[in-house]
């Protein structure tokens, strides 16, 4: 069950058409200080379809950007989007935790900013082959790349104990372990392979008592993709990565859909701006101080217009700081 072929996606034609990018202008004004100096490099971690990334090209001329995706799709459509930039833009094909080599095959060592939007992207949500949604059948795929396991495939080779802790874990499901019974128990019958078999089985296993607002399979199909995609993993390596490569006065942008993802950018940003000055010492001290200081109190939400206008910015937190001049 592989990943389609971009080529043979003519459904897929405008990126610009298909991607309303969230929170736009407070990520350009958060970054603008940073991607406004003279030769400026930025990145955009999580490419996507290339929205955020076009308006920082537009509005800072002197600027390049790097683009990193792991998935092709978004690399072929975010590079005919940025096309008419030229040589301002260097797209490279990678995990976001893999910054070092990102910067390597974009020939540049340092940033001046750095953004990352995190979960899964609109191109994936709306392509039905890929299986990220539950509302369409498709092969339970849900890899952002095309390397590693389908959902399908830990499906089939997962114990019951494991897929219970993962739906647990990473979806904070109550019904985890009635779910993993269930989904071990039908799968000695017939694999399961489609995402409208998984929903159905999940329906079957929800008690009538236990139906809340909003589909059963949500948190079950939100827990696999993490899994599958390494997605907090990745974050916990990328996070500080990003802080090492930032030039002083460098900003760093991050925007979380789901409170595990924000937790651990939470964390993140809160050790690199905390003062290490021994307890007892009268004074901070200057080898101690923080590297880093927050360009916003606690996480940003969208606004009440944006929630509105665009319904995948209610989930979102954001997240900045900035690497402090003169910082080592």
């Amino acid at each position: 069950m592989g990943i389609r072929d971009p080529d043979q996606a003519p459904h897929i034609m405008d990126a610009s058409s298909l991607h309303t990018p969230v929170m736009l202008e407070r990520c350009l004004e958060l970054l603008a200080p940073a991607a406004s100096r003279d030769g400026a490099v930025v990145a955009d971690a999580t490419l996507g379809m290339g929205g955020h990334a076009e308006q920082l090209l537009e509005r800072h001329p002197g600027m390049t950007l790097v683009g990193i995706d792991r998935d092709p799709d978004a690399i072929r459509l975010a590079g005919e989007r940025l096309a008419r930039f030229g040589d301002r833009v260097r797209i490279v094909r990678h995990v976001y935790d893999e910054l070092e080599e990102s910067l390597a095959d974009a020939g540049v060592d340092r940033l001046d900013g750095i953004l990352f939007d995190l979960g899964v992207s609109s191109l994936q949500l709306d392509d039905a082959d890929r299986g990220f949604a539950y509302a369409k059948d498709a092969p339970l795929d849900m890899r952002m790349g095309q390397e590693g396991p389908t959902a399908a495939d830990l499906l089939a080779t997962l114990d019951e104990r494991e897929l219970a802790r993962i739906m647990q874990r990473y979806g904070d499901e109550r019904l985890a372990g009635r779910y993993a019974k269930a989904i071990v128990r039908e799968r000695q019958q017939e694999p399961i392979v489609m995402s409208s078999r998984l929903v159905d089985i999940l329906d079957r296993a929800t008690p009538a008592a236990a139906r809340k607002p909003g589909h059963v399979a949500k948190r079950v199909f939100q827990a696999l993709r993490i899994v599958v995609n390494d997605e907090l993993g990745v974050l916990e390596r990328a996070i500080p990565a990003a802080l090492d490569a930032l030039e002083p006065g460098g900003r760093i942008v991050v925007m979380a859909y789901q409170s595990l993802e924000d937790r651990i950018v939470k964390s993140a940003l809160r050790e690199a701006t905390t003062d290490r000055t021994p307890l007892g010492v009268p004074a901070a001290l200057p080898e101690h101080a923080a590297p880093y200081r927050l360009l916003l109190r606690g996480a940003e939400l969208a606004d009440d217009d944006e929630r509105a206008r665009n319904p995948r910015s209610i989930p979102v937190r954001l997240r900045a700081a900035e690497r402090i001049e003169g910082a080592a």
